[in-house]
């Protein structure tokens, strides 16, 4: 065996060690999510379930769909979720062709700007949103989680503006000769090459928009706005929580996300290549 064999072979050991440990946590959440109550504080755990040998190995998944408002909670969080990743998809394709072709002073001031704004958490800005959402009379609606996505976001702009400017520049000079207005020189020239930079960014602000809890609760307390990660906190008490059926929720969120990722992972990791190039 020489060195070049040697060292695919490391390759692939590493690659399955990371995908195991990866993967453990999910197929983790699933065996819990097979357990009884009283089966999950059993010392030394179990890898086969109780409910499984029993042969009723998805009681707990029965126990959340039967649980009252699940339906409108996951279709709250598709509407959620899509509408924002629309939302992110139209102001930070546009933002990202704006900072890719103009160049000076001024807007890379801007574009630093907006940046910096990734390094600011989330609890920053809730309370200033809580008021201004307040006065605007959004609370208790899902306007909150949907209206701010549409104002261009720092990661998705850095993201579109790094894909563009991988454009060849020959392209668009070629497009302005023709008499292309810079509207048009988007629609026609950049979005259709920038279609796996653009899936890969609906598929990032999707799931984050998915798996938000923290902006739902503070702005959402009424059971018909209920996000799908806010309907799973129901089964967590203050004196006694469901963890095996709160898994068994969790499992049945995180499918969606990763059969958008598999429909998705060929753009995706073309889009992260080619924004990553500049």
């Amino acid at each position: 065996m020489n060195s070049r064999s040697i060292s695919a072979l490391l390759i692939y050991l590493g690659l399955l060690s990371y995908a195991a440990v990866t993967l453990f946590p999910l197929l983790w959440m699933v065996i819990t999510a097979m357990k009884s109550g009283r089966e999950l504080f059993r010392l030394p755990p179990s890898l086969v379930p109780d409910l499984l040998v029993a042969g009723t190995p998805f009681v707990n998944f029965v126990a959340v769909f039967e649980k009252s408002g699940f339906l409108g909670a996951v279709l709250n969080s598709m509407l959620v979720a899509t509408l924002a990743a629309v939302g992110q998809l139209i102001t930070c394709s546009m933002a990202g062709f704006v900072f890719a072709n103009l160049r000076n002073r001024v807007f890379t001031g801007i574009y630093v700007l907006l940046l910096s704004t990734m390094f600011f958490p989330t609890e920053v800005t809730l309370i200033p949103e809580f008021l201004l959402f307040r006065q605007l009379g959004w609370l208790d609606t899902l306007l909150p989680l949907i209206v701010p996505s549409f104002f261009v976001g720092a990661f998705g702009t850095l993201m579109m503006t790094g894909f563009f400017k991988s454009i060849p520049f020959e392209i668009e000079e070629a497009a302005i000769l023709d008499g292309a207005s810079s509207f048009g020189i988007f629609k026609d020239i950049y979005l259709p090459f920038g279609a796996p930079a653009l899936a890969s960014l609906f598929l990032v602000a999707f799931i984050a928009n998915w798996d938000e809890v923290l902006r739902p609760v503070i702005f959402n307390s009424s059971p018909e706005v209920k996000t799908l990660p806010q309907f799973l906190l129901d089964f967590v008490g203050q004196y006694e929580s469901q963890w095996t059926v709160l898994l068994a929720g969790s499992f049945l969120a995180t499918l969606p996300l990763i059969m958008i990722y598999i429909g998705c992972q060929k753009w995706v990791v073309a889009g992260f290549a080619r924004s990553s190039l500049k």
